[in-house]
């Protein structure tokens, strides 16, 4: 795995876990925030042809 590959699934892992905090505080805005951030990661993701696992985001 190449370092963009690699990096490019720690930010959705990132960003899933942070999603995960934002719903789990009630904190409907940072929700928001991160829905945007998590489609933009999987839609890179997609466009280079790297598989991301299904979550329930």
């Amino acid at each position: 795995m190449d370092a963009f590959t690699a990096g490019l699934l720690q930010r959705i892992k990132t960003t899933e876990s942070d999603l995960s905090r934002a719903r789990d505080e009630g904190d409907d805005f940072l929700v928001d925030v991160e829905l945007g951030e998590l489609d933009d990661l999987r839609r890179l993701a997609a466009e280079h042809g790297v598989e991301v696992e299904a979550t329930n985001a």
